[in-house]
């Protein structure tokens, strides 16, 4: 079919695993039809986006050249995805699809978030986002147990579990939990009213809060009744439940690395060693504290005075020997101080390679340095937590980058049980392995579960049924799929919606939008309540057109009907957020509101939230 059949489409370009993922976003969730522009129909996802149902046409080109962009009718198109290739690729296709269509929609994949925020200014009804900066977070808050958290206006949203749900919370999010057969919870439960949530809430944890909140409410026992998922806020972002003494000994240890190597700072251990011993030797001469800092700083800086032949002193000949020891220390100590500071002032040693270090322990192992693995390792890094990576390939990109900020790397094409102990992962506390290859990132759980069971374990996956039977197999193995993660976000940008955040319960997604009231969106003239739809969509906040900074959460007036120039924060699933964010076309009425709820709680339609299945934190 030619570009001239096609109109009021979307065009995703790309045969990667987030354009299939896009596309089927966009032709399940939205309902819209879709032209897809892969590099090979035989490669790829190129053949799994060509059997998706509803999309219009498959057209195979090597680039998105002005040629192609013809062909998939970029003229009549209301948006287009591109999702391959390099910024500067996509920048250029971006340019050239509005040269053609000046009223299009484009949402492209960028690497580099500061070119990205630079291209939104310049070219309008564009977003540039980022995949693998969309899921690094959960991939890195998997590794370091702690949830993962969207910022908005101020709190920090997160999904809490059982007994951590406390005072903080804004809605129940899952119900039906049960470990052991995952099939049955719930996204965004039916619910009589929004007080329903919190008697539930109440009931199962009694008046006084969760369990550990008042010691006379006894804990729920393990395998017991179902569970329940609340979103909560916090003030500030969920804290890391590492002491502060050990994060302050990781930074020490990291500062001390970075600036000096193996060689040098086993020359200064010894020597400080020698020094202490010397010290305490003056001190059992001198019996005077003050007296013995004051004549070992001199012996340090150089500036002893011998004694004369015949002089005796405190101590005698011990105290002599002390005093040469901290002397030739001190000769020692100061042309590598020197040194360590040039180094430091100057070169740096930033992009040196090193190996992990023998003393290195309780830290993160990564493996695979992808753009999602150099994100996974910066991140969790800017907490205080060593890193040591792992990479096959000597020429990615990855190395030089993390590197580059003081992280050691194992690279090579070396057995992968002998890569996993050099790394120390039987002193780690956790192995997140996010390669592009999902039998290797398989390989890679199960090589650091033979050393230790009770690993933490995070995995990039992004087949279906291979997730399915690794968490059937693997109970203690949390799976994420970064296409999965960030897709909704791409196809929320690509319909002109912003999302703020993805949240997992689980496998499934959760999203964190903010959406504007206006004459297209059809929400206008309804209320909160109506907006509100089991296992869709459930509305946090309100912002007010008469009010614009003032955010409203659990917005009270659930009768109040929405205005142009409101905005609304929901929490919605991927069906529920498509279902609110399709515009309405000019001169079409606005979309009634839904049937009046059921006044029995839990007796909502089970959510369409997503076909995958789930896989749990450890």
């Amino acid at each position: 079919m030619t570009g001239d059949g096609h109109r009021g489409h979307y065009i995703v370009c790309g045969g990667n695993a987030l354009a299939h993922r896009l596309v089927a976003e966009l032709t399940e969730q939205y309902e819209v039809p879709v032209v897809a522009v892969v590099p090979d129909r035989e490669r790829d996802h190129g053949p799994r986006i060509g059997r998706l149902p509803g999309v219009a046409a498959v057209l195979e080109y090597g680039a998105v050249t002005e040629e192609a962009l013809r062909a998939a009718g970029v003229a009549g198109a209301l948006g287009i995805a591109l999702v391959d290739g390099d910024d500067q690729q996509n920048i250029h296709a971006a340019l050239t699809a509005q040269g053609a269509n000046p009223g299009i929609r484009v949402v492209l994949r960028m690497f580099n978030q500061r070119l990205g925020e630079h291209i939104e200014r310049l070219l309008p009804n564009c977003a540039a986002l980022s995949g693998s900066a969309t899921a690094a977070p959960a991939f890195a808050n998997g590794v370091l147990g702690r949830p993962h958290s969207v910022p908005v206006d101020g709190r920090y949203l997160y999904i809490a579990y059982d007994g951590d749900i406390g005072e903080g919370r804004l809605c129940l999010v899952a119900d039906r939990i049960d470990r052991q057969d995952l099939s049955r919870l719930r996204l965004l439960p039916e619910t009589a009213g929004r007080a329903a949530e919190f008697i539930a809430l109440a009931r199962r944890f009694g008046d006084n809060g969760p369990p550990g909140a008042d010691p006379s409410v006894p804990p729920v026992p393990p395998g017991g009744q179902d569970g329940l998922a609340a979103l909560q806020a916090l003030a500030s972002e969920p804290p890391l439940g590492i002491p502060w003494t050990s994060r302050l000994r990781w930074s020490l240890l990291d500062a001390l690395r970075y600036v000096t190597g193996v060689r040098m700072r086993l020359v200064l251990s010894t020597a400080f060693a020698a020094v202490l011993l010397s010290t305490a030797v003056l001190y059992l001469a001198h019996r005077d504290l003050g007296w013995t800092v004051y004549l070992a700083l001199l012996d340090l800086a150089g500036a002893a005075q011998p004694d004369d032949p015949g002089q005796t002193g405190p101590g005698g000949i011990w105290a002599r020997a002390a005093q040469v020891v901290i002397t030739f220390c001190g000769i020692t100590f100061m042309p590598v101080a020197t040194a360590v500071v040039v180094e430091a002032l100057a070169s740096g040693r930033r992009g040196v390679p090193r190996a992990p270090s023998a003393g290195v322990r309780g830290h993160v192992v990564v493996v695979g340095l992808g753009s999602v693995g150099i994100r996974v390792a910066t991140l969790v890094q800017e907490t205080g937590v060593p890193v040591v990576c792992v990479e096959r390939d000597p020429q990615a990109r990855g190395i030089a980058a993390v590197r580059a900020r003081g992280i050691p790397v194992l690279v090579g094409d070396a057995p992968l049980e002998s890569q996993l102990r050099r790394a120390r992962i039987h002193k780690a506390r956790a192995l997140a392995a996010v390669t592009s290859d999902d039998a290797a990132n398989l390989e890679a759980a199960l090589e650091a579960r033979a050393v230790r069971p009770d690993m933490r374990i995070v995995v990039r996956l992004f087949d279906d049924d291979f997730a399915h039977h690794v968490y059937a197999t693997l109970g203690n193995v949390a799976s994420r799929s970064v296409s999965y993660l960030s897709a909704p976000a791409f196809a929320a940008a690509l319909m002109g919606r912003e999302v703020l955040g993805t949240l997992s319960v689980y496998r499934h997604v959760l999203l964190i939008a903010e959406v504007a009231v206006d004459a297209t969106s059809g929400l206008a003239g309804q209320d909160v309540h109506g907006i509100e739809q089991p296992g869709g969509v459930r509305v946090l906040a309100v912002r007010l057109a008469r009010r614009p900074a003032d955010l409203q959460w659990n917005f009270a007036d659930r009768a109040h009907r929405l205005q142009a120039g409101d905005r609304i924060v929901v929490a919605a699933t991927r069906s529920g957020l498509a279902r609110l964010a399709t515009p309405v076309p000019p001169g079409a009425p606005a979309p009634a509101p839904p049937p009046p709820r059921s006044p029995e709680p839990g007796t909502g339609p089970e959510p369409q939230s997503s076909p995958e299945p789930p896989a749990v934190s450890p």
